[in-house]
């Protein structure tokens, strides 16, 4: 089931930024599983890339999907205390 979001879309919501953010950390994460397991493979069955490349290229990377994930997770907006 896709993610969606019910409702107006307004930029000075806080919960519809957050989520803007998760998608977009979802995109981040997908594009990064897709070109990585690819060229693994491509080196694998075939083309070998320079000495060492690869795995700083993919370290690289991931650290930056990581610092992504972390912004996340720190911008999340707080719970809304229930009213009384």
């Amino acid at each position: 089931m896709p993610i969606r979001w019910y409702g107006p879309a307004d930029k000075n919501d806080p919960t519809y930024c957050h989520f803007e953010r998760i998608v977009n950390f979802c995109l981040h994460a997908g594009v990064f599983a897709a070109i990585n397991s690819g060229i693994w493979f491509l080196q694998e069955m075939r083309h070998p890339l320079a000495d060492g490349t690869l795995p700083w290229i993919t370290g690289s990377w991931l650290t930056l999907l990581i610092g992504q994930l972390i912004s996340v997770i720190m911008r999340r907006p707080k719970a809304a205390e229930p009213a009384d």
